[in-house]
C-alpha cells in the first residue's frame, strides 16, 4: 500500500509499480532467481524489439532486488566504451558487493563483447551474482552449444503486451473506453506504441475520432513533445535526439549559459528519455523520429544545431584527459550516422574487437598479420618501424579471446630522414609532395596512416576500421603543431567520398610488388583549421549529395624560389594597386591565406601590409638601414622613376642602383622565411 509519508524516492517507486504492466511470466523467473531457488538461473538473457519495455522491466527487477537487499549495479551498453575494460570500468561496483544483481540494458550497443562476457567476465563473478542481459539480439549459438551454461543461463524472448495487459495499461493512461479499441488497433501490444498513443488520446474524450496516420508516430511525438513552452526546448529536443548523449554542459555550448539546467531538467522529464553516467538520451526509435523530422522540416536549421553540437563536442575532444577525448570522438562520428556518409560511420554492432595498445609479446603477430594482408615486401617495412618508431603500432584485440586480430601504424614525423625514405617508399612520397606543395615549418609535424591491416576484411568498412577512424581523428584533434596528415589506401574509389568529406584529396599513388596500387590521400591542416573541417562535414539533406563545401581559402599555390623572388619584385612595383595585388601570384601564397580574417576580396591589402612590414623590418639592422631608405623611397613615394629616386637620395645611381638590388633581395628574404616558416615579420627596433 503506497505511504504517503514516504521519501520521493518511495513514491516514485510506488509510481512505477502501480505503472507497470503484464511480464507476469518473467517476473516469477527474476524472482525464482533472486531467491537462488532450485534449478534457478544465474543469468537472464532478455531480449526483443526496441520499444517493446526491456528498460521497463530492468527497472522493476532493479526494485525487487533492492526490497530483496540486495544490492544492484546498472550497466548501460549504449554509453558504455564497448571494449573489456570499458565494461569493467561501468561495472567496478561489483567488486564490493558479493551478492550484487547486475542489470544490463541495451546490450546491443556493446553485443561483440558477448563472448568475453561468457568466457572471461561472468565467471569470474561471486556465486551469488545475478546477471540479466537485455538487448534487442538473442544470444549467441555459443551460449545454447556450451553445456556449462544450459543450466545456468535463462534466454528470455520479451514480445508485446497480450491484449488483456495492454487494455489495462491504456486504462491506468486514463484513456477514455471508446477510444480504447481504436487505439489498441493501431498499437497492438507494443508498449512504447501504446504509451505514445496514450498520451495523446487521454487528452481527448469519447466523442474524439482518434485515428492513426501514415507518419503516426511523428504525429504522437509531436502531441507528447510537441508543445513546448519554448523555441529553446524544441531545439533541446532536436539536440537530444541528434547527439549520442546530452548533458546540461552541451545544452549550455548550444543554446547558452543561463539555459542549460532547466532544460536538461525538462528533457529528463520526457516519457521517452532516460539517462546514465554519461548524460541523457532519448528511446532510439523516438530519437530518430525527431531528427529525420527536423532535417526533411527545416534543413538550414538542422545544419546549425549539428554544427554548434560538434564544435562542442570537437572541444571536449581537444582539452579532455585521453581517455575522455575518445568518448567525445566516438561521439562526434555518431553525429556522421546519417546522409551519403553514413554508411562509413554506422556500425551493426560494436565490442566484438577493442583498441590496446603494442605490447612486447605482439611483434611476431604483428609480422604474421603484415604477411598475410600484403607479403614480405610490406612486412619489410613493418619490421622497421616496429625497431624505429614501435609507439605507433596500435593493436585491435578480439574481446572474446584477447588475441590480435589487427593493428595500425600511426606515424609521427617531423623531418626527412635518409634511412626512413629508404627504408619506406610511401613515406617518400608523403615527403616529396610536401617539399612540393607546403614544406614543414620549425616545430611542424606530419601523421601518416601507414598501414591500417585487418587481413579478414581488408580495407573494408568494418568495425575494426572505424575504431581505426576514431584513433586516426584523435590526431588530427588532439596534435597541437600538425602540418599535414596522410591516408593510404589500396582500394581509393571505396574511400574517396569519405577522404573529400574529410578534407583529404589523392595526393600520390604507388604501385606495390603485391599488385595492388596505393593511393595516399593528404590534407594540410594549417589551411584547414580543425572548426573548418568539422563544418565542411555537414551532413546534408536527407536525400541529397551535399556540394563540396569550400573554406573560402583558396588552394595555396607554391611557387619555387626565383619565381617568389620575381613575383615580390612586380608586387613591389605595384604597391599603389591593390587590384593588381589580388590577381597576383602572390596573393594565393601560404603568408597571405594563413593570415587570421583571411577574404579572398582582401587578399590584396594583406600582401600590401606584408610587403610594407618586410621592408620595414630592413631597418632593424643597421646595416639594411640604407636598402630601407632606398626601398622605400623608390617604391611607397611615388618618384616618378628611379633616376628621380637617386637624385632624392642624393646617392650615385650606380651606388642606388646597388642598394636598391640588395634591398629587394633582403626583402625577398624576410617573406620567403614568412612563406616557409610561417614565423612573423621581426618587428624593427623602436
Amino acid at each position: 500500500m503506497r505511504s504517503d509519508s514516504g521519501s520521493l524516492a518511495e513514491r516514485l517507486r510506488w509510481a512505477r509499480e502501480r505503472a507497470f504492466v503484464g511480464r507476469r511470466r518473467e517476473l516469477a523467473l527474476f524472482r525464482a532467481a533472486l531467491d537462488g531457488a532450485p534449478g534457478a538461473p544465474a543469468v537472464l538473457h532478455v531480449h526483443g524489439p526496441g520499444g517493446v519495455g526491456k528498460s521497463t522491466l530492468l527497472r522493476r527487477f532493479a526494485d525487487e532486488s533492492r526490497d530483496a537487499g540486495r544490492p544492484v549495479v546498472e550497466v548501460n551498453g549504449r554509453l558504455t566504451d564497448p571494449s573489456p575494460a570499458g565494461f569493467r570500468a561501468e561495472a567496478a561496483a561489483l567488486g564490493t558487493a558479493p551478492d550484487a544483481v547486475l542489470l544490463i540494458d541495451a546490450f546491443e550497443h556493446c553485443q561483440g563483447l558477448e563472448g568475453w562476457l561468457r568466457d572471461h567476465f561472468l565467471p569470474g563473478l561471486p556465486g551469488r551474482t545475478l546477471v540479466v542481459l537485455a538487448g534487442r539480439e538473442g544470444p549467441s549459438p555459443a551460449w545454447i552449444a556450451d553445456l556449462a551454461w544450459s543450466e545456468a543461463l535463462a534466454v528470455v524472448p520479451l514480445a508485446d503486451l497480450d491484449p488483456a495487459d495492454a487494455e489495462q495499461l491504456l486504462e491506468l493512461r486514463q484513456v477514455a473506453p471508446a477510444v480504447r479499441e481504436r487505439v489498441l488497433a493501431f498499437a497492438g501490444g507494443h508498449p512504447l506504441a501504446l504509451s505514445l498513443a496514450a498520451g495523446v488520446a487521454a487528452r481527448g474524450d469519447g466523442d474524439d475520432p482518434w485515428a492513426p496516420t501514415p507518419d503516426v508516430l511523428t504525429a504522437l511525438l509531436s502531441h507528447m513533445v510537441g508543445e513546448v513552452p519554448t523555441a529553446e526546448h524544441r531545439l533541446a529536443l532536436e539536440i537530444a535526439a541528434h547527439a549520442m548523449t546530452t548533458t546540461e554542459g552541451l545544452l549550455r555550448a548550444v543554446l547558452g549559459p543561463d539555459r542549460g539546467a532547466d532544460l536538461f531538467t525538462w528533457l529528463r522529464r520526457l516519457p521517452v528519455a532516460d539517462w546514465g553516467r554519461q548524460g541523457m538520451f532519448l528511446h532510439d526509435l523516438v530519437g530518430d523520429a525527431v531528427d529525420t523530422d527536423l532535417r526533411w522540416r527545416d534543413p538550414e536549421g538542422y545544419e546549425e544545431m549539428h554544427r554548434r553540437v560538434g564544435h562542442h563536442l570537437l572541444d571536449q575532444a581537444r582539452t579532455a584527459s585521453p581517455a575522455e577525448a575518445m568518448v567525445a570522438i566516438r561521439e562526434l562520428s555518431y553525429l556522421k550516422r546519417y546522409g551519403p556518409m553514413g554508411d562509413y560511420f554506422r556500425m551493426r554492432r560494436e565490442g566484438d574487437f577493442h583498441e590496446d595498445v603494442l605490447r612486447p609479446g605482439d611483434h611476431d603477430v604483428v609480422r604474421r598479420l603484415i604477411a598475410e594482408a600484403e607479403g614480405p615486401e610490406s612486412a619489410a617495412v613493418v619490421d622497421f618501424w616496429l625497431e624505429r618508431q614501435p609507439e605507433a603500432f596500435w593493436m585491435y584485440r578480439d574481446s572474446a579471446t584477447g588475441e590480435a586480430a589487427a593493428f595500425m601504424t600511426w606515424l609521427r614525423l617531423s623531418e626527412p630522414r635518409p634511412d626512413e625514405l629508404a627504408a619506406d617508399p610511401v613515406l617518400a612520397q608523403a615527403w616529396e609532395h610536401i617539399v612540393r606543395t607546403g614544406p614543414l615549418r620549425p616545430g611542424e609535424h606530419l601523421l601518416l596512416a601507414r598501414f591500417l591491416i585487418h587481413p579478414s576484411a581488408y580495407y573494408e568498412i568494418s568495425p575494426v576500421l572505424h575504431l581505426m577512424q576514431l584513433r586516426i581523428c584523435a590526431g588530427w584533434i588532439r596534435s597541437g603543431a600538425l602540418a599535414w596528415s596522410f591516408i593510404i589506401s589500396p582500394f581509393p574509389d571505396l574511400w574517396e567520398a569519405l577522404m573529400e568529406h574529410l578534407g583529404h584529396e589523392r595526393a600520390t599513388v604507388l604501385a606495390w610488388p603485391n599488385g595492388h596500387t596505393y593511393t595516399l590521400f593528404a590534407c594540410d591542416w594549417r589551411i584547414t583549421p580543425l572548426s573548418v573541417w568539422f563544418d565542411r562535414t555537414q551532413p546534408g539533406a536527407l536525400n541529397e549529395t551535399p556540394a563540396h563545401v569550400t573554406t573560402g581559402r583558396p588552394a595555396v599555390v607554391p611557387l619555387a624560389r626565383a619565381d617568389f623572388d620575381a613575383a615580390v619584385r612586380d608586387a613591389l612595383r605595384d604597391w599603389h594597386r591593390p587590384d593588381a595585388l589580388t590577381t597576383g601570384p602572390l596573393a594565393t601564397t601560404r603568408m597571405v591565406t594563413d593570415q587570421p580574417g583571411y577574404a579572398a576580396e582582401h587578399a590584396g591589402a594583406m600582401l600590401r601590409e606584408l610587403l610594407a612590414d618586410a621592408v620595414d623590418a630592413l631597418r632593424a639592422d643597421p646595416r639594411d638601414a640604407k636598402f630601407h631608405r632606398v626601398v622605400t623611397t623608390t617604391y611607397f613615394h611615388r618618384v616618378p622613376g628611379q633616376t628621380v629616386a637617386a637624385e632624392r637620395l642624393s646617392l650615385p645611381y650606380s651606388t642606388y642602383r646597388r642598394h636598391l638590388r640588395r634591398g629587394c633581395l633582403r626583402v625577398c628574404d624576410i617573406l620567403w622565411q614568412r612563406e616557409t616558416s610561417g614565423r612573423p615579420i621581426p618587428a624593427p627596433d623602436a
